[in-house]
Protein backbone atom coordinates (compact mmCIF):
# COMPACT_ATOMS: atom_id res chain seq x y z
CA UNK A 1 0.00 0.00 0.00
CA UNK A 2 1.73 3.24 -0.97
CA UNK A 3 0.18 5.74 1.86
CA UNK A 4 1.88 2.64 4.44
CA UNK A 5 4.98 3.25 2.22
CA UNK A 6 5.07 7.41 2.38
CA UNK A 7 4.15 7.00 6.34
CA UNK A 8 7.01 4.43 7.10
CA UNK A 9 9.48 6.95 5.62
CA UNK A 10 8.14 9.35 7.06
CA UNK A 11 8.57 7.89 10.27
CA UNK A 12 11.65 6.86 9.63
CA UNK A 13 13.18 9.95 8.79
CA UNK A 14 12.01 11.49 12.10
CA UNK A 15 13.36 8.10 13.92
CA UNK A 16 16.69 8.79 12.50
CA UNK A 17 16.84 12.44 13.93
CA UNK A 18 14.75 12.19 17.40
CA UNK A 19 15.82 10.25 20.68
CA UNK A 20 13.07 9.44 23.25
CA UNK A 21 13.60 9.87 26.63
CA UNK A 22 16.24 7.20 27.49
CA UNK A 23 17.39 6.05 23.96
CA UNK A 24 20.53 6.81 22.87
CA UNK A 25 20.63 5.44 19.74
CA UNK A 26 18.40 3.85 17.38
CA UNK A 27 17.87 -0.11 17.87
CA UNK A 28 18.07 -2.11 14.82
CA UNK A 29 15.28 -3.67 13.33
CA UNK A 30 14.17 -6.79 14.59
CA UNK A 31 14.10 -10.05 12.39
CA UNK A 32 11.25 -12.00 10.53
CA UNK A 33 12.32 -15.12 13.37
CA UNK A 34 12.28 -12.62 16.48
CA UNK A 35 8.44 -11.35 14.94
CA UNK A 36 7.69 -15.25 14.71
CA UNK A 37 8.89 -15.86 18.12
CA UNK A 38 6.87 -12.61 19.47
CA UNK A 39 3.75 -13.48 17.74
CA UNK A 40 3.66 -16.97 19.07
CA UNK A 41 4.33 -15.60 22.52
CA UNK A 42 1.53 -13.22 22.52
CA UNK A 43 -1.12 -16.10 20.60
CA UNK A 44 -1.92 -13.01 17.73
CA UNK A 45 -0.60 -11.40 15.06
CA UNK A 46 0.54 -8.04 15.01
CA UNK A 47 -1.21 -5.29 12.18
CA UNK A 48 0.84 -4.97 9.21
CA UNK A 49 1.74 -1.69 10.05
CA UNK A 50 2.89 -2.26 13.26
CA UNK A 51 5.31 -5.45 12.21
CA UNK A 52 6.79 -3.19 9.25
CA UNK A 53 8.19 -0.11 12.06
CA UNK A 54 9.76 -3.37 14.05
CA UNK A 55 11.27 -5.04 10.63
CA UNK A 56 12.14 -2.15 8.94
CA UNK A 57 12.45 0.93 11.15
CA UNK A 58 14.01 -0.38 15.06
CA UNK A 59 13.40 -2.19 17.65
CA UNK A 60 11.57 0.68 19.31
CA UNK A 61 13.27 3.46 20.37
CA UNK A 62 11.27 6.01 18.70
CA UNK A 63 8.02 7.92 18.41
CA UNK A 64 6.00 10.10 21.20
CA UNK A 65 7.55 10.65 24.75
CA UNK A 66 9.35 7.55 25.69
CA UNK A 67 9.20 5.66 22.52
CA UNK A 68 7.81 2.46 21.21
CA UNK A 69 8.70 -0.46 23.55
CA UNK A 70 11.38 -2.91 22.18
CA UNK A 71 9.47 -6.09 20.95
CA UNK A 72 11.13 -8.75 23.10
CA UNK A 73 14.23 -7.39 24.93
CA UNK A 74 14.07 -4.47 27.73
CA UNK A 75 15.00 -0.92 26.45
CA UNK A 76 18.11 0.70 28.11
CA UNK A 77 15.61 2.49 30.68
CA UNK A 78 14.94 -0.87 32.12
CA UNK A 79 10.98 -1.06 30.99
CA UNK A 80 9.42 -4.47 30.02
CA UNK A 81 9.30 -5.13 26.15
CA UNK A 82 5.70 -4.97 24.58
CA UNK A 83 5.07 -8.89 24.90
CA UNK A 84 6.83 -9.02 28.07
CA UNK A 85 4.24 -6.02 29.33
CA UNK A 86 1.25 -7.81 27.72
CA UNK A 87 1.68 -11.00 29.03
CA UNK A 88 1.98 -9.32 32.56
CA UNK A 89 -0.78 -7.48 32.18
CA UNK A 90 -3.03 -10.48 31.21
CA UNK A 91 -1.12 -12.15 34.02
CA UNK A 92 -2.14 -9.45 36.30
CA UNK A 93 -5.47 -9.31 35.18
CA UNK A 94 -6.18 -12.97 36.56
CA UNK A 95 -5.53 -12.12 40.06
CA UNK A 96 -7.91 -8.96 39.78
CA UNK A 97 -10.69 -10.04 38.08
CA UNK A 98 -11.61 -5.61 39.00
CA UNK A 99 -8.85 -4.55 36.16
CA UNK A 100 -9.35 -6.93 33.42
CA UNK A 101 -6.79 -6.65 30.45
CA UNK A 102 -8.24 -7.09 27.05
CA UNK A 103 -7.18 -9.89 24.63
CA UNK A 104 -4.79 -8.40 21.95
CA UNK A 105 -4.31 -5.12 22.92
CA UNK A 106 -0.65 -4.82 23.05
CA UNK A 107 1.07 -1.64 24.89
CA UNK A 108 3.63 -0.05 22.64
CA UNK A 109 4.58 3.10 24.31
CA UNK A 110 4.79 3.83 28.04
CA UNK A 111 3.85 7.22 28.45
CA UNK A 112 5.23 7.55 32.17
CA UNK A 113 2.77 7.25 35.53
CA UNK A 114 1.73 3.74 33.99
CA UNK A 115 -0.02 4.98 31.45
CA UNK A 116 0.51 3.45 27.97
CA UNK A 117 -0.13 3.48 24.28
CA UNK A 118 -1.63 0.48 22.82
CA UNK A 119 -2.66 -1.22 19.98
CA UNK A 120 -5.70 -3.32 19.46
CA UNK A 121 -4.22 -5.67 16.90
CA UNK A 122 -8.02 -7.25 16.79
CA UNK A 123 -9.19 -3.88 15.37
CA UNK A 124 -9.02 -4.09 11.54
CA UNK A 125 -7.58 -0.47 11.59
CA UNK A 126 -5.38 -1.01 14.64
CA UNK A 127 -7.08 1.57 16.84
CA UNK A 128 -4.25 2.90 19.56
CA UNK A 129 -5.89 2.94 23.15
CA UNK A 130 -4.41 5.08 26.04
CA UNK A 131 -4.48 3.15 29.16
CA UNK A 132 -4.66 5.29 31.86
CA UNK A 133 -4.83 2.93 35.20
CA UNK A 134 -4.78 6.54 37.49
CA UNK A 135 -8.57 6.31 37.19
CA UNK A 136 -11.03 5.12 39.82
CA UNK A 137 -11.55 2.31 37.97
CA UNK A 138 -11.07 -0.02 34.73
CA UNK A 139 -13.97 1.29 33.24
CA UNK A 140 -12.54 4.84 33.19
CA UNK A 141 -9.17 3.97 32.23
CA UNK A 142 -9.23 3.44 28.51
CA UNK A 143 -9.38 5.98 25.73
CA UNK A 144 -9.17 6.18 21.88
CA UNK A 145 -5.81 7.51 21.42
CA UNK A 146 -6.16 7.66 17.60
CA UNK A 147 -8.63 5.83 15.70
CA UNK A 148 -5.58 3.73 13.59
CA UNK A 149 -2.09 3.18 14.24
CA UNK A 150 -1.40 5.30 11.27
CA UNK A 151 -3.41 8.45 12.37
CA UNK A 152 -1.30 7.91 15.58
CA UNK A 153 1.90 8.00 13.63
CA UNK A 154 0.67 10.47 11.19
CA UNK A 155 0.12 12.85 14.51
CA UNK A 156 3.84 11.76 15.82
CA UNK A 157 5.29 12.14 12.48
CA UNK A 158 3.54 15.74 12.22
CA UNK A 159 3.95 17.28 15.53
CA UNK A 160 -0.05 17.39 16.13
CA UNK A 161 -0.42 14.63 19.07
CA UNK A 162 -2.77 15.37 22.10
CA UNK A 163 0.91 15.30 23.81
CA UNK A 164 2.46 18.33 21.86
CA UNK A 165 2.13 21.58 24.48
CA UNK A 166 -0.20 23.16 21.78
CA UNK A 167 -2.44 20.41 21.75
CA UNK A 168 -2.89 19.52 25.90
CA UNK A 169 -6.22 20.21 25.62
CA UNK A 170 -7.56 17.48 23.54
CA UNK A 171 -10.21 15.57 24.57
CA UNK A 172 -9.69 11.89 24.10
CA UNK A 173 -12.89 9.58 24.00
CA UNK A 174 -13.69 6.50 25.89
CA UNK A 175 -12.80 3.20 24.93
CA UNK A 176 -16.63 2.27 25.04
CA UNK A 177 -15.74 -1.55 23.61
CA UNK A 178 -13.58 -2.12 26.80
CA UNK A 179 -16.40 -3.88 28.73
CA UNK A 180 -17.66 -6.03 25.88
CA UNK A 181 -13.88 -7.55 25.05
CA UNK A 182 -13.38 -8.24 28.86
CA UNK A 183 -16.52 -9.55 29.07
CA UNK A 184 -16.00 -12.05 26.30
CA UNK A 185 -12.77 -12.67 27.04
CA UNK A 186 -13.72 -13.77 30.39
CA UNK A 187 -16.68 -16.09 28.65
CA UNK A 188 -14.19 -18.02 26.76
CA UNK A 189 -11.60 -18.73 30.37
Amino acid sequence: MIENEQLLTRVADKARNTRPWGWTSLPEPVDAATLARAEAALGFRLPPLLADLYLRIGDGGFGPEYGLLPLLDSPPAGEPAAVMQYLANREGARKDPDWPWPEGVLPISHWGCAMYACVDCRSPQATVLLFEPNADDADAAWYVDAPSLRDWLSAWADGTGWYEEMNEELEMAPWTDFRIRTEATRARS
